[in-house]
């Protein structure tokens, strides 16, 4: 692995990562009935989940590739002294419920870096710009055991957004690099940036530590979000 890839990836560079993501979420959520808040009224609490992403820059025109899969869970068992409606079903006070979300998402972006702004400042800085395409799985259930009473809401989105990343590289062995995806279309958003510290202590190694926030602000298929999921996240990956 060490002599091979220099060969193998002559004339193009993968860099492949794997990670843990902190993952906190805050804000509220609502289908067919109540707002409900994700902490005080769900009980979600923070989770620790593995992603991985790869990039592949190509050569001459072709446009270079940038694939992330982020796994997004949670659930909280809490009990309120108030009657709560999701999905059209009202459960009972003081009774204990069971909530469930998944948010699972994947990205595919082509994108293209500044002509020349890497060669004109000998390698330090890098611009890369692009499309972004996201597939998110969105599942949400609650249920009351004691009284069987349940509700659910699946449902799967394709989000187009913008890609931004930016690398400053000041020495061979250290960069700092930022990434934004988002778009915005009436009172609706969703943004996705990531900020990362990258250390390079032998060959094609790297292990990197940051911080991703992903701020969400929906009203489709009835259901009302605005959301944030964010926290710290580290990952070791290779870079040829």
């Amino acid at each position: 692995m060490l002599v091979i890839p220099y060969k193998a990836f002559a004339f193009f560079g993968v860099e492949a990562s794997l990670g843990y993501w902190r993952q906190s979420p805050s804000g509220t959520m609502e289908y067919q009935g109540d707002s409900l808040d994700l902490k005080n009224d769900l009980n979600l609490g923070d989770k620790n989940q593995v992603f991985g992403r790869l990039k592949v820059e190509l050569p001459l025109m072709l446009p270079n590739i940038y694939v992330m899969a982020t796994p997004m869970s949670f659930d909280g068992t809490k009990q309120l002294t108030r009657q709560i409606t999701f999905g059209n079903t009202t459960f009972d006070v003081n009774v204990p419920f069971h909530t469930k979300l998944t948010m699972n998402h994947y990205d595919a972006a082509l994108y293209y870096p500044i002509p020349l702004l890497k060669t004109a400042t000998l390698g330090v800085l890098n611009v890369e710009l692009g499309l972004n395409a996201r597939q998110i799985n969105f599942e949400g259930t609650i249920s009351q055991n004691t009284t069987g009473l349940t509700a659910s809401k699946s449902v799967t989105l394709y989000v187009p957004m913008i890609y931004a990343g930016v690398q400053v590289k000041p020495i061979s062995t250290f960069s700092i690099e930022g990434e934004i995806r988002g778009i915005a279309y009436g009172s609706n958003h969703y943004y996705d940036y990531i900020g990362r510290l990258k250390v390079m202590p032998i060959g094609p190694l790297f292990i990197s530590g940051g911080y991703r926030s992903e701020q969400i602000k929906i009203d489709q298929n009835n259901v009302k979000a605005d959301t944030t999921f964010s926290g710290p996240f580290v990952e070791a990956g290779v870079n040829f």
